[in-house]
């Protein structure tokens, strides 16, 4: 029937077409695989849904189902009567139309039902915290010794759920907050110091007896509260009481409190162990303080963080070492000499977490090392200034010394073992990077790591070469361009201004630094049966040092040094003598390197008592203070000439005035005078009595030869004679006088 509509439309015309087209060529929808005629005459689809319900509309369907398809009719009757006998009601459709959302005639105002809802909500809010103000217990004196002698006494868990809800309270008040739901109100700051005091004091207590848990001595680990049977019953109230204390501790500035919180809280780190989320919050707690507090605050964040990772280190110890780790690197960012403490005290703890476990630390080492070497190789393969500032700072050499510092101290080791050779060469190459003369205060830093390294690992690192270099870089015999009145601090700096190498200190300070140093890594090796082999080049360039210094605050420290060492040297062959195995025996090279160490050398010797003196320097240095020596300044010196220069004027004050009664004399005696007059300071004054001397012999070699009585007097006057004082006042006081002689001149 389609194919045949599609014929008859294909044999349209186009006026055709455009009359009934579109009526012919629609297809009505089919019901039950049959169509439906459409009607041209009868209204619209959708006026006709409209007006009838879907139960009228099936209802003509199968009325002309009988006719188009009498077969199928029948078998529907023969089937499913109940099809065809159907109520013909709209109660269907009414039904149905329920069913869909309709849209109301008029629209009402979203604002007024909202502004009602809001309206009686605000006024149930305002009646609950009515009521809530009526039942908040404010807590007082009294009710805080009734709960301190009621939980000496017995303590409960109703009473521990009082005195927590009332800590609550009080802790909220540190932020401004009012409590929250909490039962109790704090208003009064002595009320607040007692609550908290009374927790910290006696709360730890009570909760051992209440949940009746008694400590191990003989367990390594302490018995954790979740073990208790009561652990359940209050574990709610430990939690909220838990997280107070963290919220207290974050709130807290006075340096003392939070020091009594902190040995609380050491006491609660069982409990914390149960609940991890507070555990978190307690770690980040611990961090800050161990990073950025006071020193005590410091000492008892670490032994609460130690306490932690010890307890549950499978669980705690990796984030614990990370988090510790990025704060030292923060916290190394500037060096002086009131921050050098805390960053040794920080490397000195971190030091002892990594101890906990070598097996993590391997990891955390390789990795950082690792990241030391990728910025090295960066920066020697860029050679660009970034990366040579990424290199030579604060932090990079912190983080060597560390590690220097953990594998010195964890060893013998055989896990960290490998890990000592790359970091040689990582501070090796650090060093090499730039080896100008402006970077030797960070060229020390190095050394020292390594002689700390090579000392406690029992390991050879040539360290020596790089600090001979300098003898040789280095020419102490110039005058210095500038004399400073402080030293120089190498402890706190890594590089060096062009300023500081022409100044007396800086050549001061790398005697001292070399003497340091040379010392420092002989010491670790004096007990060495190749002593004498390796101090031979050291020997050699010292002496050839001496040769050529000429300065004898340089030479004097530097003889010092070597007489050291060759006295220790000699010792060493004389003892190596008498040994009766030879060199390939390790093990009785080790037993004599033992033997010789516990019996002392003179090195050895003279470095302790060395030692403790160059401490209480460094003490000094670090405080700011000058060294005794470097008060001897030049300014001091002139003080002291200018004043032989006053004496000096007042005892022949006399005698220039005098000096001769001829007239250009006398005319050098006024211009003496008017220059004193318009003198204004004691050095022009100086220069000008310098001059004089010359000024008048000058004067007098051109003064006119025509008459002889004056110039036998001028010779006179030049011949030494045996005056007296009182014949040189007569002199200066004769009758003839100089003025007149002086005006004819000055108008000749």
């Amino acid at each position: 029937m389609a194919a045949k509509q599609k014929r008859k439309l294909e044999d349209l015309s186009v006026d055709e077409f455009l009359l009934t087209g579109f009526e012919s060529d629609e297809e009505p929808p089919k019901q039950n695989g049959l169509k439906k005629k459409t009607d041209q005459n009868s209204p619209s689809p959708k006026k006709d849904q409209k007006s009838k319900g879907k139960a009228s509309q099936h209802k003509e369907q199968l009325s002309r189902l009988k006719s188009k398809d009498p077969e199928f009719y029948k078998f529907l009757q023969e089937n499913d009567q109940a099809l065809l006998n159907f109520d013909d009601t709209d109660s269907s459709d009414d039904e149905d139309e329920r069913g869909y959302h309709k849209l109301p005639s008029k629209l009402e105002e979203a604002s007024s039902g909202d502004e009602e809802d809001d309206d009686d909500e605000y006024a149930a809010k305002s009646s609950k915290k009515a009521k809530k103000g009526a039942d908040t217990i404010k807590v007082t004196d009294k009710m805080i010794d009734d709960w301190k002698a009621a939980m000496k006494k017995e303590p409960t868990a109703h009473l521990f759920r009082e005195v927590t809800q009332a800590f609550k309270a009080a802790v909220a008040t540190t932020k401004g907050e009012e409590g929250g739901q909490c039962r109790y109100k704090v208003a009064d700051s002595s009320v607040f110091n007692a609550l908290v005091l009374f927790c910290i004091k006696d709360i730890h207590g009570a909760l051992q007896r209440m949940l009746n848990l008694k400590a191990d001595k003989d367990q390594k680990k302490s018995v954790l509260p979740s073990s208790s049977p009561r652990w359940q019953k209050n574990q709610m109230d430990i939690k909220m009481y838990l997280s107070g204390v963290v919220q207290l501790l974050s709130s807290l500035t006075e340096a003392t409190v939070i020091c009594a919180v902190l040995k609380h809280t050491n006491q609660l780190v069982p409990y914390y162990l149960c609940l991890p989320k507070q555990c978190r919050h307690l770690i980040k707690q611990l961090m800050k303080q161990w990073s950025t507090g006071e020193e005590t605050s410091r000492v008892l964040a670490f032994l609460a963080l130690n306490k932690i990772c010890r307890q549950k280190q499978e669980t705690y110890l990796n984030p614990i070492l990370k988090q510790m780790y990025i704060s030292y690197v923060q916290n190394c960012k500037f060096t002086s000499p009131n921050v050098l403490p805390m960053i040794n005290f920080m490397q000195r703890t971190l030091t002892e977490m990594y101890a906990l476990d070598t097996q993590v630390t391997y990891q955390h080492a390789f990795i950082y090392i690792r990241q030391l070497a990728i910025h090295l190789r960066n920066a020697m393969t860029m050679k660009k200034k970034e990366t040579y500032q990424s290199v030579y700072n604060w932090q990079y050499i912190h983080c060597l010394f560390l590690w220097c510092r953990v594998l010195s101290t964890l060893h013998p080791s055989e896990v960290l073992q490998p890990l000592i050779y790359p970091l040689c060469q990582v501070i090796i190459g650090t060093m090499k990077l730039v080896p100008t003369a402006r970077y030797y205060p960070l060229r020390m830093h190095c050394c020292r790591a390594l002689t700390l390294l090579s000392g406690s690992t029992n390991t050879f690192v040539p360290v020596l070469p790089f600090l001979l270099e300098i003898f040789q870089q280095v020419d102490f015999n110039k005058k210095p361009g500038r004399i400073s009145k402080k030293p120089i601090n190498f402890a706190v700096i890594l590089k060096l201004n062009k300023v500081n190498l022409i100044e007396k200190a800086y050549k001061d300070g790398m005697i001292d630094q070399l003497y340091d140093l040379i010392l420092d890594y002989f010491h670790t090796q004096a007990s060495s049966i190749g002593f004498p082999e390796l101090a031979l080049p050291t020997i050699i360039q010292l002496k050839a040092f001496l040769k050529e210094c000429k300065v004898a605050n340089y030479s004097k420290p530097v003889r010092q040094l070597l007489e050291k060492i060759q006295e220790n040297s000699s010792h060493i062959t004389g003892r190596r003598q008498k040994a009766t195995f030879g060199v390939a025996d390790a093990t009785a090279v080790a037993a004599w390197e033992k033997q010789i160490q516990e019996e002392g050398t003179p090195l050895s010797k003279y470095y302790s008592q060395w030692k403790k003196l160059r401490e209480k320097e460094i003490q000094l240095e670090i405080s700011g203070k000058e060294r005794m020596e470097d008060l001897n300044l030049p300014e001091i010196k002139r003080k002291k000439i200018e004043e032989k220069k006053a004496e000096d004027k007042k005892e022949f004050k006399g005698l220039f005035q005098s000096d001769s009664d001829s007239d250009e004399d006398d005319d050098a005696g006024l211009k003496i005078k008017c220059k004193k007059s318009s003198r204004a300071s004691d050095d022009e004054d100086d220069d000008d009595f310098e001059d004089l001397s010359d000024l008048s012999d000058d004067e007098g070699e051109d003064l006119d030869d025509d008459d002889d009585e004056e110039e036998g007097d001028k010779k006179a006057s030049k011949t030494p004679q045996p005056l007296s004082s009182s014949a040189l006042i007569k002199l200066a006081e004769g009758e003839e006088d100089v003025i007149e002689d002086l005006e004819l001149s000055d108008d000749d």
